[in-house]
């Protein structure tokens, strides 16, 4: 593919370079050779970027020129996840059902489905156009879900869950698992609160390898257009996520917490149950959020607090020893600092 049609497709602008140079993939700014495509969006790799073998690097409009070709874009890092996309196209699936499915009789599945080896799918399941299905995912009963779904393998829908449009399970993923309730009885033993309401996931969702979105007792677990969601992610029953946030992997949301839209969890997040995060929030990795976040905060640390005071925090805590003798000396002298005037 010639370099100028890369460009127009992802919407760059070609400086200082062939429109005719023909690139045939893409690698990283320190592996790229000729006839690769790279991009540079942290300033840091700049000077890797100087010296790169590769045919033309991705850059932002005010990035400084380079010998090699140039694509200038406002959004590097969207750009060449564009390009990728171009020598990486989703494969397609042939339509069909595998002979050791299992599909109940009454299920209901659009035009275009692509069914693997030993899936199963319950009785009146509805699934939209263009469904692809890998080898063992199981659909329980009741569940409706929207166009282009793709679901890897082992993954699992529960009863009665809904999903809509354009949604990316990976491979391990439990969409509508028992909530983790119990009530103590009288002889101290735990007594198992039934989970019947359902997980409600929005348009154009993904979720992926080995996460547990759990189903509530009452009202709803639900997840919100464009969320993103890592692996090995805990998503506690009555949860609301709102749209286009993302959840970094072993994030750990408690029963009834309500995040906002865009808020980014990082990795290791955990949030204690009936907390609210508001939009546009940031927690920074392995904090512990056990009260509310206001919108548009940046907090760190555990229990988690606004970042620039966990910097100030975290800077104090090498001192803590020389701190710590400096008080006992004085409370062990009291008189010295008296004599001293």
């Amino acid at each position: 593919m010639k370099l100028a049609q890369i460009a127009s497709i992802v919407g760059a602008r070609l400086e200082n370079g062939s429109p005719e140079t023909e690139i045939s993939g893409v690698a990283g700014i320190e592996e790229a050779g000729p006839g690769q495509l790279t991009f540079v969006a942290n300033p840091k790799y700049a000077a890797a970027a100087k010296i790169t073998q590769a045919s033309g690097v991705i850059v932002s409009e005010g990035f400084p020129a380079l010998r090699t070709a140039m694509l200038r874009s406002k959004n590097p890092y969207l750009a060449f996840a564009e390009a990728i996309a171009l020598f990486h196209p989703v494969p397609k699936r042939a339509a069909g059902i595998h002979p050791t499915a299992v599909v109940h009789i009454s299920a209901k599945i659009g035009e275009g489905a692509h069914i693997g080896p030993y899936v199963v799918i319950n009785r009146n399941v509805e699934i939209g156009h263009n469904a692809v299905l890998l080898a063992h995912v199981v659909i329980y009963r009741d569940v409706r879900i929207g166009h282009n779904f793709f679901a890897h393998a082992h993954s699992v829908v529960r009863e009665g869950c809904r999903i809509g449009n354009n949604v990316l399970l990976q491979n391990g993923v439990v969409i509508g698992s028992d909530g983790f309730g119990f009530a103590r009885d009288d002889r101290g033993q735990w007594y198992k609160i039934p989970q019947p309401q359902p997980v409600i996931i929005g348009d154009d969702v993904e979720i992926q390898s080995n996460t547990c979105i759990d189903r509530a007792s009452v009202g709803e677990t639900r997840i919100g257009r464009g969320t993103k969601i890592d692996n090995l992610v805990q998503v506690g029953h009555g949860t609301h996520i709102g749209e286009d946030s993302l959840l970094a992997a072993q994030v750990g949301l408690a029963g009834s917490t309500e995040i906002g839209d865009k808020v980014i969890l990082t990795g290791q997040v955990g949030v204690v149950g009936h907390c609210k995060v508001g939009d546009g929030a940031i927690v920074t990795p392995q904090s512990g959020v056990a009260g509310d976040i206001p919108a548009a905060a940046i907090v760190s640390g555990a229990p988690a607090v606004e970042h620039k005071l966990w910097l100030k925090y975290s800077a104090l805590l090498s001192r803590l020893p020389e701190i710590a003798r400096a008080v006992r000396a004085r409370k062990d002298h009291p008189g010295d600092d008296a004599d001293k005037k």
